[in-house]
């Protein structure tokens, strides 16, 4: 991976979110300004890194970010505003949290709530292509895998420690036997509901 600039001498900050597709936990965002001289070797989209690999470089981008945030909202207001305005609002927690605020912000995918101060461009896969992004996606990712499996310990009939939410066929039949957990989001679990009259 190379490192791409959209304008020379911005301080810019790589935002990703995690979560987006699950049944139940929140959605986490995390936003990250990186030195120019980053050790990129290994950097990349978090859902293609192991588990090992993606802790060995959450280490790395903590201890060497210029300034990094994670933020999140629970699946009650994922409920309240569908959880793709949940994930704009983690973003911007996690933009406003950062110790420097940047002058552009680098977004994963195709779309964003414009923050009222700060340029952005949207990319698509963007977590694969620029070190920002990949770094915040693996902080996302990580923050909210220890998220859920704090979860599991407390209701441990879901395996949340193996699908973290996502509605995986194992987590499906675990609703059906035990119904809903307090942080499964509710309006998912009707839209699947529906879609399994048909």
């Amino acid at each position: 991976m190379q490192l791409r600039y959209g304008h020379d001498q911005l301080i810019q900050a790589g935002v990703d979110e995690a979560g987006r597709g699950c049944l139940a936990g929140p959605v986490v965002a995390a936003a990250v300004i990186l030195p120019d001289d980053f050790d990129i070797r290994g950097l990349r989209d978090s859902k293609k890194l192991s588990f090992k690999k993606r802790l060995e470089l959450r280490e790395r981008i903590i201890d060497n970010a210029i300034a990094w945030s994670v933020a999140s909202c629970c699946n009650e207001i994922v409920d309240a505003i569908n959880v793709l305005n949940a994930s704009f609002e983690a973003m911007h927690r996690a933009i406003q949290n950062l110790a420097i605020t940047p002058e552009l912000l680098l977004i994963d995918g195709n779309r964003f709530k414009p923050h009222p101060f700060i340029e952005h461009q949207t990319i698509i896969k963007g977590d694969d292509l620029y070190a920002h992004i990949a770094a915040a996606s693996i902080l996302a990712k990580t923050y909210r895998d220890e998220l859920m499996l704090d979860y599991h310990s407390r209701y441990p009939n879901y395996s949340l420690d193996k699908n973290k939410g996502y509605p995986t066929f194992e987590h499906r039949q675990c609703i059906s036997e035990y119904g809903l957990s307090p942080i499964h989001r509710k309006t998912f679990m009707i839209k699947t509901v529906q879609l399994s009259m048909f």
